[in-house]
């Protein structure tokens, strides 16, 4: 990883957005800081598409959705996205409150079905992984499931492997966040979920312009995503799971989370003009 400092103008050509991850990315604590808000609301204003790609659940990103400068928000891993309904520059009749549409990338039918089966694996994880615990958030997911090892309690990197391999004994794609272990069935990812939303929304293929995109992340379910994107940056307290990754970032901010957030916007102000 280099220095963002290090990056100069004119090594990237013009910029179509940002995909950035939220928690420990755009949050600090728990929450969005006025600075990383900003941040958001500058992208935005200098005609860059903003989407946050995450592994919380849909439930818990709606209000995030709608309150924050975001083309959509794309939750659960790729699974589901929410788009603000008056995205074509529609005008809403006064007083009435912007609607968040939601889109799936599985049919109704077949979320059920693995709903069902997602809810097996996360009471068989409870029951035989010791402290291990559903992540608070869980009501509002619908096409994934979430053990807390971060954020309100604390699981020994002996039990997350646990977890991790309990969710792929039963066929799940599994993935470690910095806050929890998420596990779903489905070809999606960050990935998927990425080029898929571009498609759907922009009409666009992403595989045609990476280089035109930055991705922002800062744990191991990121990774994936720092090894397409030729930019990519991580925040600061990446540090901690350097260790674990096969694939870094190319870059990384001096700040940590919401700063650091901030700080990759400033320098992308810069290397625009």
């Amino acid at each position: 990883m280099k220095p963002l400092a290090e990056l100069r103008p004119g090594t990237w050509p013009a910029l179509h957005g940002v995909l950035t991850d939220i928690d420990d990315t755009l949050t600090t604590d728990g929450a969005i800081t006025p600075d990383a808000l900003a941040a958001l609301g500058r992208l935005k204003a200098a005609g860059l598409h903003v989407i946050a790609i995450t592994g919380r659940p849909v439930g818990w990103s709606e209000p995030f959705a709608l309150a924050w400068p975001l083309d959509a928000i794309v939750a659960e891993n790729g699974a589901v996205a929410l788009v603000k309904s008056d995205r074509n520059g529609l005008h809403r009749p006064s007083g009435e409150r912007e609607q968040l549409q939601k889109w799936y990338q599985q049919d109704a039918a077949t979320r059920a079905a693995h709903f069902a089966r997602m809810q097996q694996v996360l009471a068989r994880i409870e029951a035989t992984v010791p402290g291990a615990r559903r992540a608070q958030d869980s009501p509002g997911r619908e096409t994934d499931i979430a053990i807390d090892h971060s954020e309100f309690t604390h699981l020994p990197q002996t039990a997350i492997d646990q977890c991790v391999q309990v969710m792929r004994a039963a066929g799940m794609n599994a993935t470690v966040s910095s806050i929890h272990i998420n596990g779903w069935f489905g070809a999606h990812n960050k990935l998927e979920g990425a080029r898929w939303i571009i498609r759907q929304l922009l009409g666009r293929e992403l595989d045609a312009e990476l280089d035109r995109w930055v991705y922002v992340g800062d744990s191991t379910n990121d990774q994936l995503m720092f090894q397409h994107f030729p930019h990519s940056v991580g925040v600061a307290n990446i540090a901690r799971f350097v260790p674990q990754l096969s694939h870094l970032p190319r870059y990384v901010t001096r700040a940590e989370r919401g700063a650091g957030f901030a700080e990759l916007v400033a320098h992308l102000r810069v290397l625009q003009k």
